[in-house]
């Protein structure tokens, strides 16, 4: 017997009698994957040792793994679910005295197997997704002895680290959520250090619906979330079998709306910080809602808005109580995982908007706060599925958001360069580098409101009709027609409208790649430059240039060479952050603008990671195109270089990576330069 399982007498699962009784055979042997012959067997090289403890094919290196050692194990299921993985195979966890590591039989190809089973394991290593796995198991089952004691209990940030991939461990906290999805319930436990996300394999969710806010001890095997096209480790998670490896600790209250309700304004300070660690009540009248999102009340001087799943539609000025987790938000406290319901009958009468001006709203005293603002609205976030107007007030830009669900007609008639009246909750957001600099002290950054539908938009001043292009198609009309064509007139006027938004949306996208252009790489450049020398931020250009690309070109034709640029393109968008800005400014020239980024050893990194996303083979017509990319970096603190000098700088960079060998990345230095060019005198 394994000497961390349970040493007790044998006691054969339910489920598992039947696979005894119906096999009347010597022993009943569930078979996954080829079954080994003479000749197979002869395949295997006859010089590598049988790895007999989990430990030891799961320390192997990728490599070593990928040699197919003979694994020989004696081990319990810690966790299996034929329904989880999307590729054909059941998940599955074994674990042993030395530890755990993951089992990839095929699906249709084994019997159900209860966690808790014991079982002979042979099969051979594989590299896995992220870390050695045991592939082409064959099966014998001997018991049930249960699931085992464990007293690994990792940090959140460990689990993070990767390190301990598979492994059997127990982790404790509260439960923040449960929710059903594929046949599977998904927890959210806040743990000391973090939130993690829990994978039960069994059960309904009705079994997991009152656990939310209760303090439990949970064992499960650790698992990475990964991002398949890089396998690499993007996150963590717990497989947890089922309700028996779940240990409620501290149980949650029964009704959360009979708590006693806090008043807004005490939120997250001392005298309430024990309570903290579970749910907290509040009461209000509605002052906000987009549904299956957020709801945002107050209760008398303050206001807070609470982020939740829950649909019920609620009226502005109703009574709601409102339960969730407490937790910092920009200059105001939030509610997270929320439920809410109605509080009685009474309806007061809506909520009468403040005016406020942009630097009142950033001073954060109207957080949360019903707010009134004028601003001349310069342009949208084309990239947010929600209606998003970036808008200008004196010295400050900010936004204002209306959910895309709650949208309207009338969004048709906001103009680029016309001025709003802007309603809605006020939110701001803080300088987290600052305020961390500063001595406890929050520094604003910015603000939006959040507006509840269209009519939050008021028309002050329409924009100007007389731009250069509405002069040139009068003209043009006046010219070629006449009065007696005045129904023509019509028609023309609409096509023209229609041949403007193609040829904008032609204008500001590369028609191979769908990436941004020179032009609105420019202007998004100058809109960066201004705000870093606003704010006293940082701000890098990547310039990427593909390798030999003529060579893949003139041997494997155009049609490869575009299919390389489109698969490049679409690499180095998921590589960067929604705000970042990717264009293609030439041929197989590709430049990156990272608005407010951290510092250089950041951009630094952001660069490697292009290098090695954008080395991978591109797979196309039956062949694999072998790629790389040299990356020059620049960077610019507080604005100190104008849009033409860094963009300069950059390509000198790129330029520098192509000598020293290619596949590679370069920071800008001006003494290089000033070498380079001595060097060629």
């Amino acid at each position: 017997m394994l000497a961390s399982f349970p040493s007790a007498r044998f006691k054969p699962h339910p489920r598992l009698v039947v696979l005894l009784f119906a096999g009347l055979f010597p022993a009943v042997l569930l078979t996954v994957g080829p079954v080994a012959t003479a000749e197979s067997a002869k395949a295997l090289p006859a010089t590598l040792p049988t790895l007999t403890t989990a430990n030891a094919a799961h320390s192997l290196s990728s490599k070593e793994a990928a040699r197919h050692y003979p694994v020989h194990l004696r081990v319990v299921v810690t966790y299996f679910d034929p329904t989880l993985n999307n590729g054909g195979y059941v998940a599955m966890f074994v674990h042993d005295a030395s530890g755990s590591i993951y089992v990839k039989p095929a699906l249709g190809l084994i019997a159900p197997l209860a966690a808790g089973s014991l079982i002979e394991l042979r099969g051979v290593t594989d590299p896995g997704e992220f870390a050695p796995i045991v592939a082409q198991p064959q099966i014998k089952l001997i018991g049930y002895i249960g699931l085992p004691a464990t007293t690994n209990r990792p940090s959140l940030v460990r689990l993070l680290s990767g390190v301990e991939d598979g492994q059997w461990v127990e982790v404790e906290g509260v439960i923040h959520s449960v929710v059903e999805k594929d046949r599977h319930v998904n927890l959210q436990l806040a743990m000391a250090d973090g939130t993690i996300p829990i994978l039960m394999a069994e059960g309904t969710l009705a079994a997991y619906s009152g656990l939310v806010d209760a303090r439990v001890r949970i064992r499960g095997n650790a698992g990475p979330l990964m991002d398949r096209s890089r396998r690499q480790m993007i996150g963590a998670n717990i497989h947890c079998p089922n309700l028996s490896a779940v240990e409620i600790l501290e149980p949650p209250p029964q009704d959360p709306f009979k708590l006693q309700a806090i008043p807004i304004d005490r939120l997250l300070q001392w005298d309430v910080a024990p309570l903290l660690a579970h749910r907290v009540h509040v009461q209000g009248r509605v002052t906000l809602q987009w549904p299956g999102s957020s709801v945002c009340i107050r209760d008398g001087l303050h206001g807070i808005c609470a982020q939740t799943t829950q649909s019920t539609r609620l009226a502005n000025g109703e009574l709601v109580d409102i339960a969730g987790f407490a937790r910092a938000e920009g200059s105001a406290p939030t509610l997270t995982d929320a439920v809410f319901r109605s509080a009685g009958s009474s309806r007061a009468a809506p909520e009468t908007a403040t005016p406020v001006t942009a630097e009142q709203a950033l001073l954060g005293q109207h957080e949360s706060d019903l707010i009134q603002i004028d601003g001349k609205l310069i342009s949208r976030d084309l990239a947010s599925t929600d209606t998003t107007l970036l808008l200008s007030s004196g010295k400050y830009i900010f936004k204002a958001i209306l959910p895309q669900g709650l949208g309207g007609p009338e969004e048709k008639t906001w103009k680029n360069g016309s001025v709003l009246r802007v309603t809605g909750i006020c939110s701001v957001q803080l300088d987290a580098q600052m305020s961390t600099l500063g001595v406890g002290t929050a520094v604003p950054r910015t603000f939006q409101v959040l507006m509840r539908s269209p009519a939050d938009v008021l028309i002050l001043e329409r924009a100007s009709w007389w731009t250069p292009v509405h002069a040139l198609l009068l003209l043009a009309i006046a010219l070629i027609g006449t009065l007696a064509v005045l129904g023509w007139v019509v028609v023309l006027r609409k096509r023209i409208r229609e041949s403007e938004e193609r040829f904008r949306h032609m204008a500001q996208h590369d028609d191979l790649t769908g990436l941004a252009t020179r032009r609105v790489l420019e202007d998004r450049l100058q809109v960066a430059f201004e705000i870093a020398r606003r704010h006293r931020k940082s701000l890098a250009v990547l310039m990427v240039d593909l390798d030999n690309f003529k060579d893949i070109n003139d041997r494997l034709g155009h049609h490869t060479g575009d299919e390389v640029l489109r698969v490049t393109a679409n690499r180095l968008v998921d590589t960067v952050r929604k705000s970042d800005t990717v264009a293609r400014i030439g041929g197989d020239e590709f430049v990156m603008l990272l608005p407010e980024f951290g510092d250089g050893h950041a951009a630094e990194i952001t660069a490697q990671k292009l290098v090695a996303a954008l080395s991978a083979p591109i797979f196309f017509e039956e062949r694999l195109v072998q790629v790389s990319v040299s990356i020059g970096v620049c960077i610019s603190s507080a604005g100190e270089q104008d849009a033409d000098e860094l963009l300069k700088n950059a390509d000198t960079a790129m330029y520098h990576a192509k000598e020293h060998g290619r596949n590679r990345f370069e920071v800008f230095a001006s003494e290089r330069v000033q070498a380079r060019e001595i060097t060629h005198i």
